[in-house]
């Protein structure tokens, strides 16, 4: 045995192949589950292009931070903005935040329903103010929530328009709600998920009504592989990435 060793290593030395070439690292990686499509596709370009493997863990905007915020950060983990009490915990390694995406809130009618305008903030105030009924994810489940409130007071119409939005649990709750007729506006993220045949997606907000969400990646304070875990982050930060997130209707940063 300690011969066919010995015979092993002279061969890598002869083919000037370093010891450590092949050697691979596994990754945890913590998402959001909105953008779960995208990011396994990203995902498995990057294991075949470095042979690493990456286990990817998958929340809600909200639990994602929860996690983190526990004590639970993964090597790599992308949050929803914001995520104040996530980097409170020193979990997280604030200078490795890496916005590798963005993603806009858009409102969706039935399909067949007349599309509201929504070209400028104040044409979405009017639609909003106009609208009977709309439904949104519950701020305290998802992140979407968080952000639809943000843009409620940005364009400052929270004391109008917040006390009739139906708060659920899910998008997809959403969605078939609109769907259905049960409710007259979607207020969600603008990517491909929001697809459910029922529905007629009118677009995405413009900046000035809703601020853009960032989509930022933390390295865990205790990483087991730093430079593996850096490669996955600068690669879904990356060109190369971003025609995932522009077919996923997401905005790219690079």
């Amino acid at each position: 045995m300690k011969h066919l060793m010995s015979w092993a290593v002279v061969v890598v030395l002869a083919l000037g192949i370093p010891s450590g070439a092949r050697a691979q690292s596994e990754i945890t990686l913590l998402s959001p589950n909105p953008i779960e499509t995208t990011i396994n596709k990203l995902v498995a370009e990057f294991e075949a292009k470095t042979g690493n493997h990456v286990k990817v863990t998958y929340g809600t905007g909200v639990s994602t931070r929860k996690t983190v915020a526990s004590g639970q950060a993964l090597d790599v983990s992308l949050l929803f903005a914001p995520f104040p009490e996530a980097l409170k915990t020193g979990n997280i390694d604030p200078k490795s935040a890496t916005v590798v995406a963005r993603l806009r809130l858009a409102v969706a009618v039935k399909k067949g329903a007349p599309k509201p305008d929504i070209s400028t903030a104040a044409a979405v105030k009017r639609t909003l103010l106009n609208a009977k009924s709309i439904i949104s994810v519950d701020p305290e489940q998802g992140s979407v929530g968080g952000a639809v409130l943000l843009a409620l007071d940005k364009m400052g119409l929270t004391a109008e328009v917040k006390p009739k939005i139906k708060w659920v649990q899910g998008g997809g709750v959403v969605q078939d709600a609109v769907a259905k007729g049960e409710s007259e506006l979607a207020f969600g993220p603008y990517l491909s998920d929001m697809r459910n045949p029922g529905l007629d997606v009118v677009g995405a907000l413009p900046p000035e009504a809703a601020t853009p969400v960032d989509i930022t990646g933390f390295l865990s304070t205790s990483v087991k592989d730093r430079k593996a875990a850096k490669a996955l982050l600068d690669y879904l930060a990356s060109r190369e990435a971003a025609p995932a997130y522009e077919a996923a209707k997401m905005f790219p940063v690079r």
